[in-house]
């Protein structure tokens, strides 16, 4: 496991779930602000933000990331979801969780 992955460690979801996942940013710094997310499906290597996003709105809660809805995943894929944020002291951080589809 890489220091930029989430602790929780690799996420499980169903193809007909749709999760809002949560990201703690206190590991790499506080007061998340410009944050954006992107979707990488690992199994084909591809971009699918805007198939997995359709509403890309994340947002922040203090040291709390909240991403929007993750949905529209294909079976037995992972996906690699990267969370570009600025923290109170200016730094630039992008960790990432990954979520494997399955039943």
């Amino acid at each position: 496991m890489s220091i930029r992955e989430v602790v929780e460690g690799i996420q499980y979801q169903g193809p007909d779930e749709q999760v809002a996942y949560k990201i703690t940013t206190t590991p790499w710094g506080s007061s998340p602000t410009s944050i954006s997310a992107k979707a990488y499906d690992e199994s084909v290597g591809e971009d699918v933000t805007t198939t997995v996003y359709p509403t890309n709105s994340p947002s922040a809660a203090e040291d709390v990331i909240t991403l929007s809805l993750l949905k529209s995943l294909t079976l037995d894929h992972t996906y690699r979801v990267e969370v570009l944020f600025t923290d109170s002291s200016s730094n630039v951080w992008e960790p990432y969780v990954r979520v494997k589809c399955t039943i």
